[in-house]
């Protein structure tokens, strides 16, 4: 049985409290308690907060740690070019098992995040708040946190403000999953790699950031750029939220300043003295041996160069009694589960990825692990999103730090531990949308690679670098039905067709059909046209 976390786990903190200033005095802050604690906010021009964001290195929260200073000026850059109105979103889709510090904060914290998010909309010009969630827990705490501040999405109003409730999967936090759905579709990447900065929500130039960087802005705005620096590292000041979980006595969401010890945070919860190893950044993060992680210190620079990641924040250690490829190959089979399946790195090779692992853990021996490492080579910088690419980076990490477990597997009798299941994970992955119960197929002997079914419709088939399409099928949702049977009527070639999705998990191979040149390699998947 593997490991769960509550919605609001224990919260601690080292040092002086910012974003989680107030959290011993109530369980959440009201708009009332919260002015209490935190005090007023005075609006701010948008090339003053811009500066204040850049005096404070400040990044986004989420995982990409993209610069908040760039991506405003952007955005403003943008809506001032085209005359129009911008957009803010705060994402505070934290989808992945292991991850509970936005959850906390908009729980506990949710005018902090309002903010920064209601700072940055003056700022710009913005008359459209959208806040993401996916729990019921933060669905009626922001739904609260606007009804205090009097803000709703009603026609008229100064300010529109909403919440854009989504399912709980993986693929439903990345952000232009957000925006689509903020638009009124599915919840999933659209297929297509646009800048929010450009073209976000409504079409409009759209400011979206994780919902701790947002209370973040907020913390700096009221206290100034210099007295925010002198709390961490110079290079990177202010504080964090981690979510530590795995083999910890107490899981907790706990915030630090940058540059306390690793090691330190990992007492704090719990963990064995000298852990075997310590995923850093989440599911979409990499490890560490126990080793180099007792060295390294919280900040997003030092992980990097240990050869970690901060990531989203999430830190899971585990302990010597577990197989620590064995848990890998859990979360690598939940991860292949959470794909949308509309492009081949995600749909064909998630899921060939895992299996490769599997074949290696089962006594595959040297070829089972060259096959594992082409197919995570083959799905990195080609999916339509990054799912397959921090996909891919947990997994080679995986290999490249428990060599002595993986050389028992790979040519012993495997390492003799059990598999104990300590990593978090979602039982099931629920669904998006309700399948169609068809799949679009495409048939690489008919196959000429016009691309005009990427075209028509791109939440499902993409072009490789060859030209030609990156999927070999893919599960048609009810929602693309239309436009999937559009593709084949109208496919030059007639190379498309929309047949039975059948239940049955499609076979493994060691690569992706897409890798393969046209006309070398790749088989065909039925005869007849239609």
């Amino acid at each position: 049985m593997n490991a769960s976390l509550p919605d609001v786990p224990e919260v601690r903190v080292v040092g002086l409290p910012l974003l989680t200033s107030g959290f011993d005095l109530v369980e959440r802050l009201d708009l009332g308690m919260h002015l209490k604690v935190h005090g007023p906010l005075e609006p701010m021009a948008g090339e003053p907060l811009a500066r204040l964001a850049e005096d404070i290195a400040l990044r986004g929260r989420g995982g990409a740690g993209f610069p908040f200073a760039r991506k405003l000026r952007s955005v403003a850059d943008a809506a001032i070019r085209r005359g129009v109105r911008p957009v803010v979103v705060v994402n505070g889709s934290e989808d992945e098992p292991a991850c509970r510090k936005d959850t906390v904060l908009i729980n506990r914290a949710p005018h902090l995040i309002l903010d920064g998010a209601l700072l940055a909309a003056e700022a710009l010009g913005a008359r459209t708040l959208v806040v993401g969630v996916t729990r019921d827990s933060t669905e009626a705490s922001m739904r609260t946190a606007l009804a205090e501040r009097g803000l709703s999405n009603r026609r008229g109003s100064p300010l529109r403000a909403r919440v854009q409730r989504n399912p709980v999967r993986m693929v439903t936090g990345e952000s232009s999953a957000l925006v689509r759905s903020a638009d009124g579709g599915p919840p999933m990447p659209p297929g297509r790699k646009v800048r929010t900065s450009d073209s976000g929500v409504g079409g409009a130039p759209t400011l979206l950031s994780n919902a701790e960087t947002f209370a973040q802005l907020a913390v700096a705005a009221r206290t100034g750029a210099d007295r925010y620096c002198r709390t961490g590292l110079r290079e990177e000041p202010g504080t964090v939220l981690l979510t530590l979980s795995g083999a910890v006595a107490r899981p907790m969401v706990v915030e630090v300043p940058t540059g306390v010890p690793l090691r330190y945070v990992l007492q704090l919860a719990g963990a064995p003295a000298l852990p075997q190893g310590v995923l850093t950044g989440g599911y979409h993060g990499k490890w560490l041996d126990g080793v180099t992680a007792h060295d390294a210190v919280v900040s997003r620079a030092s992980l990097e160069a240990c050869g970690g990641a901060l990531g989203a924040g999430a830190i899971l250690p585990i302990g010597e009694g577990t197989c620590p490829l064995g848990e890998s190959l859990h979360v690598a089979n939940w991860l292949a589960a959470e794909s949308s399946g509309q492009c081949g790195p995600c749909y064909l090779g998630l899921p060939a990825a895992a299996r490769g692992l599997a074949d290696v853990l089962q006594g595959g021996g040297p070829t089972a692990l060259e096959a594992l490492r082409e197919v995570t080579r083959a799905v990195k910088r080609r999916g339509a999103c990054k799912h397959p690419d921090g996909s891919a980076a947990f997994l080679e990490s995986a290999v490249s730090v428990f060599t002595d477990d993986l050389a028992a597997h790979v040519l012993g009798g495997g390492c003799g531990r059990p598999v104990d299941g300590v990593l978090p994970l979602q039982e099931e992955a629920p669904q998006a949308e309700a399948p169609s119960g068809s799949r679009l197929a495409v048939d690489w002997t008919l196959c000429q690679g016009h691309g005009l079914c990427a075209d028509i419709v791109p939440e499902l088939i993409q072009l490789g670098p060859d030209g030609f399409p990156s999927v070999a099928e893919a599960s048609v949702p009810r929602y693309s039905e239309a436009r999937a049977s559009r593709a084949v009527r109208r496919c030059p070639a007639l190379a498309l067709r929309i047949e039975e999705d059948p239940k049955a998990t499609p076979a493994v191979r060691p690569s992706l059909p897409a890798a393969l040149p046209p006309g070398r390699g790749r088989r065909a998947l039925g005869s007849g046209r239609q």
